[in-house]
């Protein structure tokens, strides 16, 4: 028994870098629901930073595919089109995406602000 929670140890710490991934208590959803106001305004700012640098990231990548690739021309519905322009579509396609799920993220923090504000359509009167 006691060897079983030794190896158990050992994997836990040979896997730190999953561990600080890994929620402490997986029931909890995060420090936002702990009630603290500073804890939710560094959540806030937090993935804000988090959104620039996945923007900046994105303009990296982009310049890079840019440079990278030559002057090849693709068949491309009919038409040809140079090589360079395919990575820089997929790339907006995924920036489009990051922006919009943090948009959504802000109106959902905005929401948990407001308690007991749900759709208008389905509030309780009275």
């Amino acid at each position: 028994m006691r060897r079983e929670l030794e190896k158990r140890e050992g994997r836990m710490n040979a896997g730190s870098a999953s561990k600080d991934l890994i929620p402490a208590d997986s029931g909890s959803k995060g420090p936002e629901t702990a009630g603290s106001k500073a804890s939710a305004g560094s959540v806030v700012s937090d993935l804000d930073r988090r959104f620039r640098l996945a923007l900046l990231l994105y303009v990296a990548l982009a310049a890079l595919a840019w440079f990278t690739l030559g002057e090849g021309k693709v068949l491309v519905g009919g038409r040809l089109v140079d090589l360079r322009w395919l990575p820089l579509v997929i790339l907006g396609g995924l920036a489009l995406r990051t922006v919009i799920a943090h948009q959504a993220e802000k109106i959902r923090r905005e929401g948990e602000g407001k308690a007991g504000s749900g759709p208008r359509g389905l509030q309780k009167k009275g």
